[in-house]
Protein backbone atom coordinates (compact mmCIF):
# COMPACT_ATOMS: atom_id res chain seq x y z
CA UNK A 1 0.00 0.00 0.00
CA UNK A 2 1.09 3.30 -0.77
CA UNK A 3 2.40 5.58 1.82
CA UNK A 4 -0.48 8.33 3.21
CA UNK A 5 0.93 11.78 2.39
CA UNK A 6 -0.76 14.70 5.28
CA UNK A 7 -0.30 18.31 4.07
CA UNK A 8 0.21 20.97 6.66
CA UNK A 9 0.30 24.52 6.04
CA UNK A 10 2.35 26.98 8.49
CA UNK A 11 3.10 30.22 8.64
CA UNK A 12 6.67 32.22 8.71
CA UNK A 13 7.71 35.30 8.58
CA UNK A 14 9.29 34.23 4.79
CA UNK A 15 12.15 32.57 6.20
CA UNK A 16 12.20 28.91 6.08
CA UNK A 17 13.56 27.00 9.67
CA UNK A 18 16.50 25.12 8.03
CA UNK A 19 18.62 24.86 11.04
CA UNK A 20 18.62 22.56 14.27
CA UNK A 21 20.77 22.42 17.20
CA UNK A 22 24.18 21.39 15.68
CA UNK A 23 24.04 23.84 12.67
CA UNK A 24 23.36 27.00 14.99
CA UNK A 25 25.81 25.77 17.33
CA UNK A 26 28.10 25.61 14.30
CA UNK A 27 26.99 29.29 13.25
CA UNK A 28 28.18 29.93 17.19
CA UNK A 29 32.13 28.22 17.17
CA UNK A 30 32.51 28.27 13.53
CA UNK A 31 31.93 32.85 13.95
CA UNK A 32 34.39 32.85 16.68
CA UNK A 33 36.84 30.61 15.33
CA UNK A 34 38.96 32.96 12.82
CA UNK A 35 42.30 33.83 12.81
CA UNK A 36 42.69 35.10 16.20
CA UNK A 37 43.61 32.37 18.64
CA UNK A 38 46.67 31.40 16.15
CA UNK A 39 48.10 35.01 16.17
CA UNK A 40 47.05 37.42 19.45
CA UNK A 41 48.77 35.47 22.17
CA UNK A 42 51.79 36.72 21.04
CA UNK A 43 50.89 40.19 21.84
CA UNK A 44 49.04 39.74 24.70
CA UNK A 45 52.33 37.27 26.04
CA UNK A 46 54.30 40.98 25.82
CA UNK A 47 51.03 43.46 27.16
CA UNK A 48 51.05 40.60 30.54
CA UNK A 49 54.70 38.93 30.66
CA UNK A 50 54.12 35.79 32.07
CA UNK A 51 52.72 31.95 31.51
CA UNK A 52 50.52 32.36 34.08
CA UNK A 53 49.16 35.53 33.36
CA UNK A 54 48.68 34.76 29.76
CA UNK A 55 46.37 31.61 30.76
CA UNK A 56 44.58 34.00 32.91
CA UNK A 57 43.39 36.58 30.10
CA UNK A 58 42.05 33.93 28.41
CA UNK A 59 39.86 32.53 31.42
CA UNK A 60 38.50 35.93 31.97
CA UNK A 61 37.76 36.04 28.47
CA UNK A 62 35.77 32.58 28.34
CA UNK A 63 34.40 33.46 31.50
CA UNK A 64 32.84 36.86 30.01
CA UNK A 65 31.70 35.05 27.12
CA UNK A 66 29.87 32.50 28.42
CA UNK A 67 28.35 34.71 31.31
CA UNK A 68 27.30 36.71 27.96
CA UNK A 69 26.18 33.82 26.06
CA UNK A 70 23.88 32.50 28.78
CA UNK A 71 22.97 35.81 29.43
CA UNK A 72 21.55 36.08 26.14
CA UNK A 73 19.84 32.97 25.95
CA UNK A 74 17.06 34.45 28.02
CA UNK A 75 16.52 37.39 25.31
CA UNK A 76 16.90 35.21 22.65
CA UNK A 77 14.19 32.37 23.95
CA UNK A 78 11.66 35.29 24.52
CA UNK A 79 11.94 36.95 21.09
CA UNK A 80 12.70 34.51 18.49
CA UNK A 81 12.93 36.37 15.43
CA UNK A 82 14.95 37.92 13.40
CA UNK A 83 17.24 40.49 13.99
CA UNK A 84 18.67 39.72 17.31
CA UNK A 85 20.87 41.49 19.30
CA UNK A 86 19.09 44.77 17.38
CA UNK A 87 15.79 43.46 18.74
CA UNK A 88 16.84 42.90 21.95
CA UNK A 89 17.95 46.77 22.34
CA UNK A 90 14.93 47.84 20.66
CA UNK A 91 12.92 46.31 22.70
CA UNK A 92 14.83 46.43 25.92
CA UNK A 93 15.19 50.41 25.57
CA UNK A 94 14.07 52.10 22.74
CA UNK A 95 14.65 51.90 18.28
CA UNK A 96 17.23 54.25 18.60
CA UNK A 97 19.39 52.34 21.07
CA UNK A 98 18.54 49.29 18.22
CA UNK A 99 19.35 51.38 15.70
CA UNK A 100 22.48 52.71 16.99
CA UNK A 101 23.61 49.04 17.89
CA UNK A 102 22.45 47.76 14.26
CA UNK A 103 24.08 50.74 12.43
CA UNK A 104 27.46 50.44 14.01
CA UNK A 105 27.04 46.72 13.10
CA UNK A 106 26.57 47.41 9.56
CA UNK A 107 29.33 50.51 9.52
CA UNK A 108 32.13 48.73 10.62
CA UNK A 109 31.41 45.66 12.97
CA UNK A 110 30.26 43.17 11.08
CA UNK A 111 31.99 44.74 7.35
CA UNK A 112 34.69 45.72 9.05
CA UNK A 113 35.71 42.09 10.60
CA UNK A 114 34.66 40.72 7.37
CA UNK A 115 37.30 42.88 5.19
CA UNK A 116 39.82 41.52 8.01
CA UNK A 117 38.99 37.61 7.81
CA UNK A 118 38.72 38.32 3.63
CA UNK A 119 42.44 39.72 3.75
CA UNK A 120 43.22 37.27 6.80
CA UNK A 121 42.22 34.28 4.38
CA UNK A 122 44.61 35.85 1.65
CA UNK A 123 47.50 36.48 3.59
CA UNK A 124 47.73 32.71 4.31
CA UNK A 125 46.52 31.76 0.66
CA UNK A 126 50.19 33.42 0.08
CA UNK A 127 52.11 31.32 2.32
CA UNK A 128 51.32 28.62 0.04
CA UNK A 129 51.29 30.05 -3.41
CA UNK A 130 53.78 33.20 -3.33
CA UNK A 131 52.19 35.43 -5.80
CA UNK A 132 49.57 36.34 -3.22
CA UNK A 133 50.93 38.73 -1.88
CA UNK A 134 50.19 42.42 0.07
CA UNK A 135 52.88 44.04 -1.26
CA UNK A 136 52.60 42.72 -5.16
CA UNK A 137 50.56 45.23 -6.64
CA UNK A 138 48.63 45.16 -9.46
CA UNK A 139 47.67 48.74 -10.40
CA UNK A 140 50.81 50.57 -9.72
CA UNK A 141 54.16 49.78 -7.71
CA UNK A 142 52.95 51.06 -4.55
CA UNK A 143 49.52 52.28 -2.63
CA UNK A 144 48.22 55.69 -3.93
CA UNK A 145 48.42 58.42 -1.62
CA UNK A 146 45.89 60.75 -1.06
CA UNK A 147 47.49 63.88 -1.08
CA UNK A 148 50.18 64.56 2.10
CA UNK A 149 47.50 62.78 3.94
CA UNK A 150 47.94 59.63 6.36
CA UNK A 151 45.66 57.27 3.89
CA UNK A 152 46.23 55.80 0.72
CA UNK A 153 44.63 52.92 -1.54
CA UNK A 154 45.88 50.17 -3.34
CA UNK A 155 45.24 46.80 -4.85
CA UNK A 156 47.48 43.97 -4.69
CA UNK A 157 47.33 40.36 -5.32
CA UNK A 158 46.32 39.74 -1.48
CA UNK A 159 43.52 42.35 -1.64
CA UNK A 160 41.88 40.67 -4.78
CA UNK A 161 41.69 37.31 -3.40
CA UNK A 162 40.48 38.91 -0.43
CA UNK A 163 37.35 40.51 -2.81
CA UNK A 164 36.82 37.26 -4.19
CA UNK A 165 36.48 35.66 -1.06
CA UNK A 166 33.82 38.05 0.15
CA UNK A 167 32.36 38.09 -3.30
CA UNK A 168 31.70 34.26 -3.70
CA UNK A 169 30.36 33.82 0.31
CA UNK A 170 28.01 36.56 -0.59
CA UNK A 171 26.82 35.03 -3.53
CA UNK A 172 26.82 31.72 -2.57
CA UNK A 173 24.44 32.89 0.47
CA UNK A 174 22.30 34.32 -1.64
CA UNK A 175 21.17 31.01 -3.38
CA UNK A 176 19.41 29.68 0.00
CA UNK A 177 20.26 28.22 3.37
CA UNK A 178 20.89 24.99 2.77
CA UNK A 179 24.08 26.16 0.91
CA UNK A 180 25.21 28.55 3.53
CA UNK A 181 24.46 25.81 6.02
CA UNK A 182 26.59 22.96 4.06
CA UNK A 183 29.71 25.63 3.85
CA UNK A 184 29.35 26.71 7.46
CA UNK A 185 29.16 22.95 8.76
CA UNK A 186 31.86 21.34 6.77
CA UNK A 187 34.31 24.18 7.47
CA UNK A 188 33.86 24.21 10.92
CA UNK A 189 34.32 20.86 11.77
CA UNK A 190 37.26 21.06 9.17
CA UNK A 191 39.01 23.90 11.38
CA UNK A 192 37.65 22.66 14.97
CA UNK A 193 39.84 19.39 13.76
CA UNK A 194 42.71 21.39 12.99
CA UNK A 195 42.68 23.71 15.68
CA UNK A 196 42.42 19.99 17.98
CA UNK A 197 45.20 18.56 16.05
CA UNK A 198 47.59 21.03 16.96
CA UNK A 199 46.34 20.84 20.30
CA UNK A 200 46.73 17.05 21.28
CA UNK A 201 50.02 17.10 19.53
CA UNK A 202 51.38 20.21 20.65
CA UNK A 203 50.97 18.91 24.14
CA UNK A 204 51.90 14.90 23.59
CA UNK A 205 55.17 16.43 21.75
CA UNK A 206 56.30 19.10 24.55
CA UNK A 207 54.23 18.54 28.09
CA UNK A 208 57.13 16.77 29.26
CA UNK A 209 59.75 18.92 27.60
CA UNK A 210 62.02 21.46 28.83
CA UNK A 211 60.31 24.01 27.57
CA UNK A 212 57.21 23.16 29.27
CA UNK A 213 59.61 22.50 32.57
CA UNK A 214 60.20 26.25 32.46
CA UNK A 215 57.59 27.47 31.60
CA UNK A 216 55.70 26.17 33.72
CA UNK A 217 58.22 26.03 36.83
CA UNK A 218 58.15 29.90 36.53
CA UNK A 219 54.50 30.09 35.82
CA UNK A 220 54.22 33.97 36.74
CA UNK A 221 57.67 35.08 36.87
CA UNK A 222 57.32 38.11 34.59
CA UNK A 223 60.02 38.25 31.44
CA UNK A 224 60.81 38.91 28.12
CA UNK A 225 59.68 41.68 25.90
CA UNK A 226 57.34 43.44 28.16
CA UNK A 227 54.85 45.87 25.81
CA UNK A 228 53.80 49.54 26.72
CA UNK A 229 49.80 49.24 27.75
CA UNK A 230 49.42 52.92 28.23
CA UNK A 231 50.69 56.36 30.06
CA UNK A 232 54.34 54.39 30.31
CA UNK A 233 52.97 51.29 32.31
CA UNK A 234 54.09 47.46 31.76
CA UNK A 235 53.62 44.32 33.39
CA UNK A 236 56.63 45.13 35.77
CA UNK A 237 54.23 46.44 38.03
CA UNK A 238 51.56 45.42 39.59
CA UNK A 239 49.32 47.93 38.76
CA UNK A 240 50.94 47.53 35.09
CA UNK A 241 50.26 43.97 35.30
CA UNK A 242 46.38 44.94 35.97
CA UNK A 243 45.73 47.57 33.35
CA UNK A 244 47.67 44.69 31.13
CA UNK A 245 45.48 42.19 31.58
CA UNK A 246 42.35 44.31 30.66
CA UNK A 247 44.10 45.93 27.79
CA UNK A 248 45.02 42.50 26.94
CA UNK A 249 41.54 42.11 26.58
CA UNK A 250 41.08 43.78 23.55
CA UNK A 251 42.85 40.78 21.59
CA UNK A 252 41.57 37.79 23.21
CA UNK A 253 37.86 39.11 23.30
CA UNK A 254 37.90 40.33 19.61
CA UNK A 255 39.09 36.54 18.75
CA UNK A 256 36.32 35.20 20.74
CA UNK A 257 33.92 37.44 19.35
CA UNK A 258 30.68 37.02 16.40
CA UNK A 259 29.42 34.49 19.12
CA UNK A 260 26.08 36.27 19.12
CA UNK A 261 25.79 36.02 15.42
CA UNK A 262 23.57 33.22 15.72
CA UNK A 263 20.70 35.48 17.48
CA UNK A 264 20.42 36.83 14.07
CA UNK A 265 19.43 34.13 12.48
CA UNK A 266 16.85 33.02 15.07
CA UNK A 267 14.18 33.26 12.53
CA UNK A 268 15.77 30.23 10.62
CA UNK A 269 16.33 28.08 13.55
CA UNK A 270 13.81 25.21 14.42
CA UNK A 271 12.73 25.56 17.94
CA UNK A 272 14.14 28.70 18.60
CA UNK A 273 12.83 28.71 21.88
CA UNK A 274 15.44 25.89 22.89
CA UNK A 275 17.64 25.91 20.16
CA UNK A 276 19.18 29.09 20.40
CA UNK A 277 20.13 29.19 23.80
CA UNK A 278 21.36 25.89 23.60
CA UNK A 279 23.39 26.60 20.47
CA UNK A 280 25.17 29.82 22.37
CA UNK A 281 25.98 27.96 25.84
CA UNK A 282 27.05 24.94 23.58
CA UNK A 283 29.20 26.77 20.97
CA UNK A 284 30.80 29.36 23.33
CA UNK A 285 31.82 26.47 26.16
CA UNK A 286 33.42 24.64 23.11
CA UNK A 287 35.38 27.00 21.89
CA UNK A 288 36.75 28.57 25.10
CA UNK A 289 37.44 25.15 26.23
CA UNK A 290 39.85 24.92 23.09
CA UNK A 291 41.20 28.43 23.08
CA UNK A 292 42.40 27.76 26.45
CA UNK A 293 43.58 24.32 25.31
CA UNK A 294 45.55 25.97 22.23
CA UNK A 295 47.26 28.04 24.71
CA UNK A 296 48.47 25.55 26.93
CA UNK A 297 49.84 23.64 23.83
CA UNK A 298 51.76 27.00 22.94
CA UNK A 299 53.43 26.78 26.34
CA UNK A 300 54.50 23.43 26.15
CA UNK A 301 55.93 23.84 22.48
CA UNK A 302 57.91 27.00 22.77
CA UNK A 303 59.80 29.08 25.23
CA UNK A 304 57.58 31.97 26.88
CA UNK A 305 59.66 34.71 24.94
CA UNK A 306 59.43 32.62 21.64
CA UNK A 307 55.90 33.16 22.07
CA UNK A 308 56.32 37.11 22.80
CA UNK A 309 58.93 37.26 19.49
CA UNK A 310 56.79 34.71 16.64
CA UNK A 311 57.85 36.50 13.74
CA UNK A 312 54.57 38.41 13.03
CA UNK A 313 53.12 37.02 15.61
CA UNK A 314 52.59 34.04 13.98
CA UNK A 315 52.56 31.36 17.14
CA UNK A 316 50.53 28.51 15.75
CA UNK A 317 52.92 28.23 12.95
CA UNK A 318 56.05 28.35 15.18
CA UNK A 319 54.54 25.70 17.25
CA UNK A 320 53.73 23.84 14.29
CA UNK A 321 56.82 24.37 13.02
CA UNK A 322 58.12 23.04 15.96
CA UNK A 323 56.67 19.62 15.91
CA UNK A 324 56.60 19.17 12.33
CA UNK A 325 59.71 21.10 11.10
CA UNK A 326 59.35 20.64 7.57
CA UNK A 327 55.80 21.09 7.22
CA UNK A 328 54.44 22.77 10.15
CA UNK A 329 54.37 26.24 8.42
CA UNK A 330 52.38 24.75 5.22
CA UNK A 331 50.25 22.45 7.75
CA UNK A 332 48.83 25.85 9.68
CA UNK A 333 48.43 28.09 6.42
CA UNK A 334 46.10 25.19 4.95
CA UNK A 335 44.05 25.01 9.00
CA UNK A 336 43.87 28.82 8.75
CA UNK A 337 42.60 28.91 5.35
CA UNK A 338 40.17 26.69 6.70
CA UNK A 339 39.45 28.79 9.68
CA UNK A 340 38.90 31.95 7.54
CA UNK A 341 36.99 30.68 5.17
CA UNK A 342 34.46 28.86 7.55
CA UNK A 343 34.12 32.36 10.09
CA UNK A 344 33.50 34.27 7.23
CA UNK A 345 30.63 32.25 5.65
CA UNK A 346 28.67 32.60 8.90
CA UNK A 347 29.94 36.56 9.89
CA UNK A 348 28.22 37.25 5.93
CA UNK A 349 25.14 34.61 6.88
CA UNK A 350 24.34 35.93 9.72
CA UNK A 351 24.76 39.68 9.08
CA UNK A 352 22.25 40.54 6.89
CA UNK A 353 19.46 39.43 8.99
CA UNK A 354 20.35 41.98 11.44
CA UNK A 355 19.73 44.72 8.35
CA UNK A 356 16.46 42.77 6.99
CA UNK A 357 14.79 43.58 11.14
CA UNK A 358 15.88 47.58 10.55
CA UNK A 359 14.91 47.79 7.07
CA UNK A 360 11.66 46.16 7.80
CA UNK A 361 11.34 48.75 11.19
CA UNK A 362 11.74 51.37 8.30
CA UNK A 363 15.10 51.99 9.25
CA UNK A 364 17.44 50.86 7.06
CA UNK A 365 17.11 50.00 2.66
CA UNK A 366 13.92 48.79 1.69
CA UNK A 367 15.39 46.43 -0.50
CA UNK A 368 16.99 45.10 2.73
CA UNK A 369 13.97 44.37 4.26
CA UNK A 370 12.70 41.84 0.79
CA UNK A 371 13.69 38.30 0.89
CA UNK A 372 14.30 36.77 -2.40
CA UNK A 373 13.18 33.69 -3.94
CA UNK A 374 15.50 31.10 -1.91
CA UNK A 375 14.21 32.86 1.15
CA UNK A 376 16.98 34.76 2.26
CA UNK A 377 17.56 39.19 2.21
CA UNK A 378 19.66 39.03 -0.64
CA UNK A 379 20.17 42.77 -1.05
CA UNK A 380 21.25 42.78 2.62
CA UNK A 381 24.04 40.64 2.14
CA UNK A 382 24.68 42.63 -1.36
CA UNK A 383 24.86 46.04 0.61
CA UNK A 384 27.20 43.72 3.38
CA UNK A 385 29.04 42.62 1.13
CA UNK A 386 29.95 45.89 -1.24
CA UNK A 387 30.90 47.73 2.30
CA UNK A 388 33.29 45.01 3.18
CA UNK A 389 34.54 45.03 -0.53
CA UNK A 390 35.53 48.69 -0.26
CA UNK A 391 37.17 48.20 3.09
CA UNK A 392 39.84 46.14 1.76
CA UNK A 393 40.88 48.84 -0.35
CA UNK A 394 41.98 51.65 1.81
CA UNK A 395 45.63 51.44 3.56
CA UNK A 396 46.68 53.86 6.26
CA UNK A 397 50.89 55.00 6.57
CA UNK A 398 52.17 54.30 9.48
CA UNK A 399 55.49 55.22 9.26
CA UNK A 400 58.65 54.42 6.76
CA UNK A 401 61.41 51.93 6.75
CA UNK A 402 64.44 53.74 8.59
CA UNK A 403 67.25 52.28 5.68
CA UNK A 404 65.12 52.63 2.72
CA UNK A 405 62.67 55.66 3.43
CA UNK A 406 60.05 53.33 2.14
CA UNK A 407 56.34 54.05 3.50
CA UNK A 408 55.13 51.74 5.45
CA UNK A 409 50.86 50.24 5.29
CA UNK A 410 48.48 49.75 7.48
CA UNK A 411 44.50 48.93 6.57
CA UNK A 412 41.69 51.38 7.92
CA UNK A 413 39.54 48.51 8.32
CA UNK A 414 41.81 47.39 11.23
CA UNK A 415 42.03 50.89 12.93
CA UNK A 416 38.23 51.00 12.67
CA UNK A 417 37.69 47.45 14.76
CA UNK A 418 40.50 48.89 17.28
CA UNK A 419 38.31 51.54 17.67
CA UNK A 420 35.05 49.48 17.99
CA UNK A 421 35.70 47.03 20.44
CA UNK A 422 34.97 48.92 23.14
CA UNK A 423 31.80 50.49 21.48
CA UNK A 424 30.92 46.84 20.98
CA UNK A 425 31.55 45.72 24.60
CA UNK A 426 29.03 48.65 25.77
CA UNK A 427 26.23 47.24 23.74
CA UNK A 428 26.89 43.88 25.11
CA UNK A 429 26.52 45.72 28.49
CA UNK A 430 23.31 47.44 27.26
CA UNK A 431 21.80 44.19 26.26
CA UNK A 432 22.53 42.47 29.71
CA UNK A 433 21.21 45.35 31.42
CA UNK A 434 17.82 44.60 29.28
CA UNK A 435 17.29 41.80 30.99
CA UNK A 436 16.27 43.44 33.90
CA UNK A 437 14.48 46.00 32.22
CA UNK A 438 12.44 43.49 30.67
CA UNK A 439 11.85 41.72 33.59
CA UNK A 440 10.63 44.73 35.29
CA UNK A 441 8.97 45.73 32.06
CA UNK A 442 7.25 42.72 30.79
CA UNK A 443 7.07 40.38 34.09
CA UNK A 444 4.71 38.24 32.27
CA UNK A 445 6.07 37.72 29.11
CA UNK A 446 6.85 34.22 28.25
CA UNK A 447 10.35 32.69 29.29
CA UNK A 448 11.09 29.48 28.37
CA UNK A 449 14.20 30.31 29.47
CA UNK A 450 15.96 32.19 32.37
CA UNK A 451 19.21 33.66 31.74
CA UNK A 452 21.73 31.33 34.67
CA UNK A 453 22.51 32.43 38.02
CA UNK A 454 20.37 35.62 37.48
CA UNK A 455 20.84 37.90 38.59
CA UNK A 456 24.51 36.99 39.78
CA UNK A 457 25.89 36.11 36.46
CA UNK A 458 24.51 39.30 34.64
CA UNK A 459 25.52 41.08 36.95
CA UNK A 460 29.39 39.46 37.29
CA UNK A 461 29.53 40.43 33.48
CA UNK A 462 28.73 43.94 33.91
CA UNK A 463 30.81 44.61 36.40
CA UNK A 464 33.82 42.40 34.74
CA UNK A 465 33.59 44.12 31.43
CA UNK A 466 32.84 47.54 33.23
CA UNK A 467 36.41 47.57 34.29
CA UNK A 468 37.65 46.36 31.25
CA UNK A 469 36.01 49.75 29.29
CA UNK A 470 37.09 52.02 32.67
CA UNK A 471 40.77 50.63 31.84
CA UNK A 472 40.55 51.03 27.90
CA UNK A 473 38.99 54.43 28.21
CA UNK A 474 41.90 55.63 30.36
CA UNK A 475 44.31 54.10 29.53
CA UNK A 476 44.36 53.70 25.05
CA UNK A 477 42.40 56.58 25.18
CA UNK A 478 43.31 56.81 21.28
CA UNK A 479 42.12 53.78 20.16
CA UNK A 480 38.42 54.02 22.25
CA UNK A 481 37.21 57.47 21.95
CA UNK A 482 36.82 57.34 18.79
CA UNK A 483 34.84 54.24 18.49
CA UNK A 484 32.14 56.53 20.27
CA UNK A 485 32.31 58.95 17.64
CA UNK A 486 31.25 56.18 15.31
CA UNK A 487 28.41 54.81 17.37
CA UNK A 488 27.56 58.83 17.88
CA UNK A 489 27.46 59.54 13.36
CA UNK A 490 24.17 57.11 13.64
CA UNK A 491 21.87 59.87 15.86
CA UNK A 492 21.79 62.10 12.80
CA UNK A 493 20.87 58.91 10.66
CA UNK A 494 18.21 57.72 12.78
CA UNK A 495 16.40 60.68 12.99
CA UNK A 496 16.76 60.66 8.90
CA UNK A 497 15.51 57.24 8.58
CA UNK A 498 12.48 57.56 10.88
CA UNK A 499 11.26 60.35 9.07
CA UNK A 500 11.56 58.81 5.70
CA UNK A 501 11.46 55.43 5.93
CA UNK A 502 8.24 53.05 6.31
CA UNK A 503 7.84 49.84 8.75
CA UNK A 504 6.83 47.45 6.55
CA UNK A 505 4.31 44.87 7.00
CA UNK A 506 4.59 41.66 8.71
CA UNK A 507 5.93 39.52 5.87
CA UNK A 508 3.46 36.17 6.10
CA UNK A 509 4.04 33.65 3.31
CA UNK A 510 2.62 29.86 3.48
CA UNK A 511 5.38 27.25 3.19
CA UNK A 512 3.85 23.87 2.59
CA UNK A 513 5.13 21.54 4.37
CA UNK A 514 4.70 17.46 3.53
CA UNK A 515 5.57 14.45 5.85
CA UNK A 516 4.77 10.86 4.99
CA UNK A 517 3.50 8.31 7.31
Amino acid sequence: MADAVVSTTAKTTGFVRGFGLVDATMIVAGSMIGSGIFIVSADISREVGAPGWLLVVWIVTGLLTVAAALSYGELAAMMPKAGGQYVYLREAFSPLWGFLYGWTFFLVIQTGTIAAVGVGFAKYVGVLWEPVSENNYLITDAPIRFGHSGYAISLSTAQLVGLLMIALLTWMNTRGLHLGKIVQNTFTTAKTGALLALIVLGLLFGLHSAVASDNFSRFWEIRGKLQDVGSGLTAATLFGLFVGICVAQTNSLFSSDAWNNVTFIAGEIRNPKRNVALALALGTLIVTVLYLAANFAYLATLPFEGIQTAKQDRVASVTAEVIFPAYGTSFMAAAIIISTFGCNNGLILAGARAYYAMARDGLFFRSAGNLNRKHVPAWGLVLQGILAAFYVLPRTITGSDAETGKLKYGSLYNDLLTYVISAALIFYILTIVGIFRLRKTRPDAERPYRAFGYPVVPILYILGAAIILGVLFIYQAKTTWPGLVIVATGFPVYFIWRKLGTPMAEDEVEIQKTSAL
